[in-house]
């Protein structure tokens, strides 16, 4: 697969009660195709977050939202373009940092968190300059982090309940 500039494909979730912004690197190719956050199915973040607070897994769009915005939570990612193949992080390259000044005016964030090591690595680099907010590295959700078990991402997760 040909590495190819790409466009992050859909907005922010956040209204104005939210506390807790997740940034993930960037959409998967299954979360490209679906027009929203975590899409692969293989991905453990919609069962963590579940977990966490408690509810049942959501099983479409109008539920996942409903998880994210009714515990105070926003969902982003650290990237707006980048090159990629398929949905590798490990493949990024000249990636664009997403602006995340639109969630910080419009909500009342206390938090940033960041889903895996390549985000955290990016938001470092491009968006706390800007911002002056530290963000914290959670362990990645992804398949591809397959040494962690869901018991363990689940545990260390806990953190983002507000």
């Amino acid at each position: 697969m040909e590495d190819t500039r790409i466009f992050h494909p859909f907005d922010p979730l956040y209204d104005e009660n939210s506390r807790i912004l997740i940034l993930g690197s960037f959409p998967s190719v299954k979360s490209r195709e679906q027009n929203f956050f975590y899409g692969h199915p293989q991905n453990r973040f919609w069962k963590v977050v579940a977990s966490v607070f408690g509810e049942p897994v959501p099983t479409d769009i109008e539920e996942k939202k409903h998880l994210i915005l009714d515990h105070g939570l926003a969902l982003w990612d650290s990237i707006a373009s980048c090159e990629i193949t398929g949905s590798s992080d490990a493949s990024i390259r000249n990636a664009k940092a997403n602006d995340i000044g639109a969630i910080l005016d419009g909500s009342r964030i206390e938090r940033i968190y960041c889903n895996g090591r390549k985000s955290h690595e990016l938001y470092c680099r491009f968006i706390e300059p800007v911002t002056g907010r530290q963000a914290v590295c959670l362990p990645s959700t992804s398949p591809a982090n397959a040494r962690w078990r869901l018991e363990d991402l689940i545990s260390a997760w806990e953190e983002i309940k507000v």
